[in-house]
């Protein structure tokens, strides 16, 4: 591919939509590859950018908000230019989005709005528990859980598609762990109530038979395909589809999650709910607009959409950063997302396990599990501060 000649008579402009992982990952390879005459816009209505995977361990009061969050004005020190406002519009054939009533345009646009998190969707979900998903729920619930003195503990996956699979599980075997620091395990019950039939069922059979394991040895409560469909805070008492309740003493959850309503509204998602991208290059359909991350869906082999994790969006903002910097100046290739990825899974006590693999493989992924080990743990807190270093 040759860079497009019209365009390249001029500096052109690179429209980012979003400052998570993708957004922040395309933002920054590109202003490194590209020269000084082109710019690079990134679109953010929040101030402060968190590092979301480390959310865990602020659940068990390993982290703080100043430890994990960084202002995304630090990336103007980048030469990225920010644009802070709410996202009215988008118009994907123009390459256009009105924020706070300011029509951007960009030669290039992508999209990496992330998912929205949607409790509300739930009735008394956002009343009864903490929505470890957030910051300020996660808050919410470290300083419940270490007020906790005994009673039954819920973890609840409120869907079946959630970004970063792993997280729940992870969660629960980080309080069960954090329980027994505090010299309490013995009056607290810990469960997991999913939604989906396996952990990490993208992963394969596997992966899920190690975690079950892990759960058996750690004494926790694990129960498969139990749909809420309403929290009663007053009794709090869980509502399951299958006709089931369960009772709590505290509960913390993942929330339903959606589209951005900008893209809900404005009839642009496909019948699944997502945008539609080529999985390969995270193109859509539209002339040299791209979109990653969790705001798109990429249908497997097996019939399940790719994890949406943080890995996958970083992975995906290198090959669109790579692509759109060889189509502007002609230098370097375009990339290829292969559907590699990997993923730590903390089961407390300071180690952590991991798992590497091809999700586009078929007929399922090819994902091999290593045991657990503090390198491992040692290795997910390397990338927290390579990630935070970069602001």
């Amino acid at each position: 591919m040759s860079p497009d000649n019209e365009l390249a008579k001029r500096g052109q402009t690179v429209l980012i939509l979003g400052g998570g992982i993708g957004g922040i990952g395309s933002a920054m390879r590109l202003r490194s590859l590209l020269p000084k005459e082109h710019r690079v816009i990134l679109v953010e209505r929040d101030t402060t950018f968190v590092f979301a995977p480390s959310l865990l361990w602020m659940l068990t009061g390993n982290r703080s908000r100043e430890h994990i969050s960084r202002p995304y004005a630090n990336l103007e020190k980048h030469g990225i230019e920010l644009v802070r406002g709410e996202i009215q519009k988008i118009d994907l054939e123009r390459r256009e989005a009105v924020v706070d009533g300011k029509t951007l345009t960009g030669d290039y646009l992508v999209v990496a709005l992330g998912a929205e998190l949607a409790p509300e969707t739930i009735p008394g979900l956002a009343q009864a528990g903490h929505n470890f998903y957030s910051l300020a729920g996660t808050e919410s619930a470290r300083d419940a859980l270490a007020s906790f003195t005994g009673g039954r503990i819920v973890v609840l996956t409120a869907a079946p598609a959630y970004k970063c699979p792993a997280a729940p599980y992870e969660a629960t075997m980080l309080i069960e762990s954090y329980m027994r620091k505090r010299k309490i395990r013995d009056k607290c019950t810990i469960d997991m109530y999913a939604a989906e039939p396996n952990p990490l069922p993208v992963a394969g059979p596997r992966v899920g038979t190690w975690i079950r394991k892990i759960y058996g040895r750690k004494g926790l409560g694990y129960h498969t395909e139990h749909q809420v469909t309403e929290v009663d805070p007053a009794s709090r008492t869980l509502k399951f589809k299958n006709g089931v309740e369960a009772k709590f003493d505290l509960l913390i959850y993942v929330p339903p999650h959606r589209a951005p309503r900008v893209l809900r509204e404005s009839g642009l998602l496909g019948e699944n709910g997502w945008l539609a991208v080529d999985r390969n290059t995270m193109k859509t359909p539209y002339e040299r607009v791209f979109a990653l991350g969790d705001v798109v869906s990429i249908p497997l082999a097996l019939g399940k959409p790719l994890p949406k994790a943080g890995v996958f969006a970083n992975l995906e903002a290198t090959a669109v950063a790579k692509t759109i910097s060889h189509s502007i100046t002609g230098k370097g290739k375009p990339m290829m997302v292969k559907g590699d990825g990997s993923c730590f899974i903390e089961i407390g006590d300071g180690r952590a396990g991991f798992s590497r693999g091809n999700f586009y493989a078929e007929p399922l992924p090819k994902v091999k599990m290593y045991p657990p080990m503090w390198g491992w743990h040692a290795g997910k807190v390397l990338i927290e501060k390579l990630w935070l270093r970069n602001f």
